[in-house]
């Protein structure tokens, strides 16, 4: 039987076949899930439409997190497809404005380009796991946000980002705690750098990635397969011992790192 049959899965930011999201998607569909996909506003509908055409979900809704009335009606219109409940989301949104993620930490900061990203990025997740507790009590629910190596460690150009995704894996922590009493697990997955549309906008992302593939004890760079699998088993049964994690799927280099910024000091 494959990992994920029965359960019913809502995927949120799939923005391309080359998103995070879209390879989490795939993965839950090849393991039995049942789906259904929110896009942000009109001019993602039609795209996601055919992707749910691709994975047979069960509906396309719109889901604005920036806006509480949205995320309101996003949860009226899932307990209308699912009115017995569903077993968990994924939460794959994240922004800042492109001054923010890039150069100086400092020169690119502004109160609202700040306020915003942690917004979207962080508090959307918990507002989300709120509005959708309701629907999830008696389902041993999974919820999967994602997260990035900035939210631990200075990563060049990453700045209000790497702020955000900080704030975003203490919500992680803080929501299992509050969640796990209804026995739902909550994790964040922290990928390394991989291509897609978001990364395009990150300077040097180039360089990241090379780095990232050199230093790596496996030295290769993560597929989105990579990253749908590892999703695909925390969001099921199989991971029922794990919750307020951030797990890293990024080769080894997250252990890396710092051993290696110190080789590099000392090279200099």
């Amino acid at each position: 039987m494959a990992l994920l049959t029965g359960k019913k899965l809502l995927i949120t930011g799939i923005s391309s076949n080359r998103s995070i999201a879209y390879g989490i998607a795939k993965a839950c569909k090849e393991e039995g899930a049942e789906l259904i996909l929110t896009y942000n506003n009109e001019r993602f509908r039609s795209r996601l439409d055919r992707f749910a055409e691709d994975f047979g979900a069960a509906a396309v809704i719109q889901l604005n997190v920036a806006s509480d009335e949205s995320i309101e009606a996003a949860a009226a219109r899932v307990k209308e497809v699912w009115p017995e409940g569903f077993d968990g989301f994924v939460h794959s949104i994240a922004w800042a404005p492109r001054e923010a993620i890039e150069g100086s930490f400092l020169e690119g900061l502004s109160r609202e380009g700040f306020l915003t990203a942690i917004n979207i990025s962080a508090y959307s997740f918990a507002a989300l796991g709120k509005a959708f507790l309701p629907q999830m009590k008696g389902h041993d629910a999974s919820l999967l946000t994602l997260s990035f190596l900035g939210a631990e460690k200075v990563v060049p150009n990453y700045n209000t980002m790497g702020v955000a995704k900080a704030a975003l894996e203490a919500v992680t922590r803080y929501m299992a705690a509050d969640m796990g009493a209804e026995g739902i697990r909550v994790n964040a997955l922290s990928s390394g750098p991989i291509r897609t549309l978001a990364a395009s906008g990150i300077k040097d992302f180039q360089k990241m990635l090379s780095h990232a593939r050199d230093v790596s004890p496996l030295r290769t760079t993560i597929t989105l397969e990579d990253i749908g699998r590892t999703a695909a088993f925390l969001l099921s049964d199989y991971a029922r011992g794990i919750t307020a994690e951030t797990v890293y799927v990024d080769g080894g280099f997250q252990a890396m790192a710092g051993q290696v910024n110190k080789q590099e000091e000392t090279q200099e």
